[in-house]
């Protein structure tokens, strides 16, 4: 009788010791990991805000710009794309992430192909709603840079600490997986060529 009250007490102990640990870093986890969906939903509100300002910004191009009907239809059909691909902020893995980036990226450039057409219309270039447009266009795309600024910082905090020991073990058993940054697309350190 006196072995089984030892052994008892030793598993008692253990679990003493254990359960705390990983329900510690359990929740430590799940509040990191819901700091990066929240920071994703932001990353997506901006781009929502951009994909909103658009139509409006094409249609007030339209007037002036008539005959650029094929730049005005690439933007629009970039757009859709755009609006229609959703990433899953529980999935956030390396190829969601760049399919993202992809249609966002082809979005980019159809708005930098309609800057261009912009400017052979200076009257469209004095127009107030353009203007402004132009300017919630340029404050969105700013406010992106910086979602996806918090977004790669959020990660990298849950990264980081879903790596560290003894928390990984923690990780480990609970199925924690790594979350992947938000990367520039290739060639985006190569400023684009316009010509006029």
């Amino acid at each position: 009788m006196g072995k089984k009250v030892i052994i008892w007490f030793l598993v008692f102990i253990g679990l003493l010791l254990v359960v705390p640990f990983f329900w510690g870093n359990y929740n430590k986890l799940v509040k990191r990991e819901e700091a990066v969906k929240s920071v994703w939903a932001q990353v997506e509100n901006q781009y929502q805000r951009r994909a909103d300002l658009i139509p409006n910004l094409v249609e007030a191009v339209k007037g002036y710009a008539a005959h650029e009907q094929e730049t005005l239809t690439e933007v629009i059909e970039a757009r859709a794309k755009a609006t229609q691909l959703n990433v899953d902020a529980g999935n956030l893995n390396a190829e969601n992430l760049q399919q993202f980036n992809q249609v966002q990226a082809e979005l980019s450039q159809s708005l930098s192909r309609l800057m261009v057409v912009i400017e052979k219309y200076p009257d469209l270039k004095a127009n107030e709603n353009f203007i402004m447009l132009q300017g919630q266009l340029e404050g969105t795309e700013n406010r992106i840079a910086v979602e996806r600024k918090r977004f790669n910082e959020s990660a990298n905090s849950y990264n980081t600490y879903r790596r560290i020991f003894p928390k990984n073990l923690a990780a480990a058993v609970f199925g924690f997986k790594e979350i992947k940054y938000f990367e520039a697309e290739k060639g985006a350190d190569v400023a684009p060529k316009t010509g006029f």
